[in-house]
């Protein structure tokens, strides 16, 4: 979900950007947000996995003392489309001068006047809510570190696609920035010799699913990105409209989904099972986490989205050792998160103009 926002800001406000700041008539007050934004960023991406890790691991009990009801996260990611889409709404409300009436139209103008337009958003949609329900799955079986680093494969897939779909062209640096990447996972997934063989076969069960639900992840996350901002480049449609008609989409998706598979529990215990301030702490920050990115797409660059995401991987290590207590940092973990680190800033750096042009002479 915050990929969407991730790609439609940088389309949308990219080529806006210069422009921007040299017309800024307050140079430091951009500073100021450029850093703010990449502060709350990195609390948003640390917090909103260790709260989601422990909502899905932490014991529930109910008003009696005895074994209650875990909340259901197909219901959660439902809440949390539902929370974006109405925040989308109300950013239309204001870039509209708070008309409700203009807001209307542009919302009847954009989607009911434009059903083939709308009906694009449909896979992506469909995509993003799959990729919402396997991360539950993911922090319900993995660690938040292990799954913060193993998340940053979404580069590769994003990187690969985009190859494939939109014909770009990476240089030197961004190819072995993934080669990087790639082996900095494999490490991290190396298991730990300090545990016994009882405990390896014991968890072997619970990071299988959980590896797996992360890649899928980082495929749908890929795939969708691209395919949303292929979309992107051939309509005059806004940025917030467009994130309106993915959370439209995906809501009704998210629905199905809950009524497929958890309608049971629906029907026994309700749709609202086990909500509690931690879980609605985790739909908040999935929900807003996008906004969030926005501001740091619009006034920061590569190297410090490179900076925030390394610290968000090290908070979430630390805070999984002392904190929740369910990761142990192996010399290969350590080594690997390095790498991946390491990857993270490079693929975010760019070449030199004369580099890039011996580069183009040589091919």
């Amino acid at each position: 979900m915050m990929d969407k926002l991730i790609l439609a800001t940088k389309i949308k406000l990219g080529s806006l950007n210069k422009k921007m700041k040299s017309n800024s008539p307050n140079a430091n007050s951009d500073k100021f947000i450029k850093y703010l934004s990449l502060v709350l960023l990195i609390l948003q991406t640390s917090s909103l996995v260790l709260v989601m890790r422990y909502s899905r691991t932490a014991s529930v009990s109910n008003e009696n003392g005895k074994q209650g009801q875990r909340y259901l996260s197909s219901t959660a990611v439902v809440c949390a489309e539902v929370m974006k889409l109405v925040t989308c709404i109300v950013i239309i409300w204001f870039q509209s001068g708070y008309s409700i009436a203009l807001t209307t139209r542009q919302l009847q103008e954009e989607i009911i006047q434009k059903p083939v337009e709308t009906l694009k958003l449909l896979i992506p949609a469909g995509l993003y809510t799959l990729q919402n329900n396997l991360l539950y799955i993911a922090l319900s079986n993995l660690d938040a570190a292990t799954y913060q680093v193993t998340y940053q494969l979404k580069i590769l897939t994003t990187a690969l696609f985009s190859v494939l779909m939109l014909g770009k062209k990476l240089d030197s640096l961004k190819w072995i920035s993934l080669i990087i990447l790639m082996a900095g996972v494999s490490l991290v997934q190396w298991p730990n010799d300090s545990n016994s063989q009882k405990n390896l076969d014991k968890n072997f069960n619970e990071k299988f699913i959980g590896l797996f639900a992360v890649l899928f992840a980082c495929f749908s996350s890929g795939f969708a990105g691209v395919y949303f901002e292929k979309l992107l480049k051939g309509s005059s449609t806004g940025v917030w409209m467009r994130n309106i008609q993915l959370g439209f989409f995906g809501t009704i998706i998210g629905y199905i989904s809950v009524y497929i598979y958890d309608f049971k529990a629906v029907t026994d215990n309700g749709f609202f099972q086990g909500y509690n301030s931690i879980v609605w702490t985790v739909i908040a920050l999935q929900a807003l986490g996008g906004l969030v990115i926005a501001a740091v797409i619009k006034y920061a660059d590569n190297i410090l989205k490179g900076f925030a995401t390394s610290l968000s991987i090290i908070l979430s290590s630390i805070f999984s050792y002392f904190i929740l207590k369910d990761f142990i940092p192996s010399g290969m973990f350590l080594l690997g998160s390095s790498f991946v680190i390491l990857a993270t800033f490079m693929y975010g750096l760019e070449r030199s103009v004369s580099i890039k042009a011996k580069e183009n002479q040589t091919v």
